[in-house]
């Protein structure tokens, strides 16, 4: 585990079991203090993969895209997304799981695409119903760290197959996955030959499994791993952190509109008091500084509790 502050918040990271990882990239707890000068604290999450968040205390407000702010749910679920999501909080704690595109797959019976770019209430909503008792016991523990996590991981294990994922779609969407965190990759048609599929059925499973068309998921990398260098160094230039696929400097600010629906020296200028901790955090815990960079054939080697 590892904590990192930032802005009055403070984050805590930890990597699943070695069994449960193709499924979860982290656990993360975070806990925020606001002063009086300064009661609530505001962000943008970059897209991510999906992610299960349960306050403990506190209140936020968050919203994708261009959708109006709205408070949180207690049990919150944000689908895999394409675009930023604002967020404010004040002073409490939640935890949050994020989930691999497997453990979507393997966890939730519906398709990503019915969740990408939204954020539901996991408390009624159906699909969700096999994590209710996990945010009731969390609503009930002692908010002692080293338990809360206990009882996630516990939890989680609990619903995870026991043996791994034999059948067809569910290797290619693990196939899939470790392709897209291929820098060298940046075709559909690459990509489709890579994990040995057709490209029509290749789109059909990437937006039940991972929210997205392929093609939209490639640039989302892209943008994620030049994203990435700028918040491990918000001291660098954005020239210095574009990833080699640009064409060139206007090229990324297009695609940087498109994510964040604001221009890079717009983003530049905002204070960031979850993003850089996160950053940091993660990518000590982790090895990558964003969720969606992930990769799953690295996870199951370095998973630990």
């Amino acid at each position: 585990m590892h904590a990192e502050l930032g802005n009055a918040i403070a984050i805590r990271f930890a990597l699943p079991s070695a069994e449960l990882a193709p499924f979860v990239t982290t656990y993360y707890h975070t806990q925020a203090t606001t002063s009086p000068h300064e009661q609530v604290l505001e962000d943008y999450l970059h897209p991510e993969w999906p992610n299960l968040r349960f306050m403990d205390s506190g209140w936020a407000q968050s919203a994708v895209g261009d959708d109006p702010l709205a408070y949180s749910p207690a049990f919150s679920v944000t689908g895999p997304t394409s675009r930023a999501t604002k967020f404010r909080i004040t002073t409490g704690s939640s935890w949050g799981i994020g989930l691999m595109p497997l453990g979507w797959a393997a966890l939730i019976d519906s398709p990503a695409f019915d969740y990408a770019d939204c954020i539901t209430d996991g408390n009624t909503d159906p699909a969700f119903t096999a994590f209710r008792p996990l945010a009731k016991a969390l609503a009930n523990s002692s908010g002692e760290h080293a338990e809360e996590l206990a009882l996630i991981e516990a939890h989680m294990a609990s619903l995870i197959p026991r043996e791994p994922p034999a059948n067809g779609a569910m290797r290619a969407i693990g196939a899939i996955n470790a392709a897209l965190v291929d820098p060298e990759l940046s075709m559909v048609s690459d990509l489709a030959d890579r994990v040995g599929m057709n490209i029509r059925s290749l789109e059909r499973l990437s937006k039940r499994a991972f929210g997205f068309t392929p093609k939209l998921l490639l640039r989302r990398q892209r943008f994620l791993r030049s994203l990435s260098q700028f918040m491990m160094d918000p001291s660098l230039k954005w020239l210095s952190t574009l990833d080699y696929q640009y064409h060139d400097q206007a090229h990324f600010v297009r695609d940087f509109k498109r994510f964040m629906g604001m221009s890079p020296s717009a983003y530049a200028k905002l204070d960031k008091p979850f993003l850089v901790a996160a950053a940091q955090a993660r990518m000590a815990i982790a090895g990558e500084a964003v969720q969606g960079l992930h990769d799953p054939t690295n996870a199951a080697e370095s998973g630990e509790s």
